[in-house]
């Protein structure tokens, strides 16, 4: 009678696993397919030269804008369509004989996203009162706190518009506005090669790799 009550709870107990196990299943499918559908959303993020803007959008829907600093009139931001090559929190900065750690003092500040056009990325900086004005090495800068907040949001492979003159895309995202007042954002389009730079750093802790160029 005992050996049968034993075997009875035995039985009893190992239903229960299974129903966890089952339930356990579900909820990680449940996760994948969030996961998935995360996956799924059309991100975009379109910067206005001249407005000095950054819009993030996700499935044709304006989630924030931004203000930034671009090129100045002598290293001009690239123009044309890239994307996000690379993901990077606190770099390090190389360029030529000149190193910098992660700090107040690091160039592209605390996050860097690098683009498919090799030496330019979207970073912070140590000069954060530049954004909003044509003062970059052809770089997109952002203040510390907003380039936080957009590098949490993006991935890598997500479309990058860089916009030189004005059009109907950055009117509809930013408004019809008066043009900035300091130097015009000349246009470099996509085609033309960027100053030869060669660097390569890793970020402290992950150790992922990045090619962090000049052009902050």
């Amino acid at each position: 009678m005992g050996d049968a009550m034993k075997a009875n709870g035995l039985s009893k107990w190992a239903m229960a696993a299974s129903a966890v196990v089952v339930l356990a299943a579900e909820a990680m499918g449940q996760t994948g397919a969030v996961q998935a559908q995360t996956e799924q959303v059309k991100r975009t993020i379109v910067v206005s030269l001249e407005d000095r803007k950054l819009a993030l959008v996700e499935d044709g829907k304006v989630e924030k804008i931004y203000a930034v600093a671009v090129g100045k009139a002598s290293t001009p931001s690239p123009t044309g369509t890239f994307t996000i090559e690379r993901r990077v929190k606190n770099p390090v900065y190389h360029h030529g004989d000149k190193t910098v750690q992660p700090g107040p003092n690091n160039p592209v500040g605390v996050r860097w996203m690098g683009l498919s056009i090799k030496g330019y990325g979207i970073h912070g900086t140590n000069e954060p009162k530049s954004i909003g004005k044509a003062a970059s090495h052809g770089c997109i800068r952002m203040g510390k706190t907003d380039v936080e907040d957009l590098f949490d949001r993006v991935q890598v492979g997500d479309t990058v518009e860089l916009i030189g003159q004005r059009n109907q895309e950055t009117a509809a995202l930013f408004g019809d506005t008066q043009k900035p007042t300091t130097t015009e954002q000349p246009v470099l389009t996509a085609n033309a090669t960027p100053a030869p730079t060669t660097a390569a750093s890793t970020t402290d802790g992950a150790a992922e790799s990045l090619a962090v160029a000049g052009n902050n």
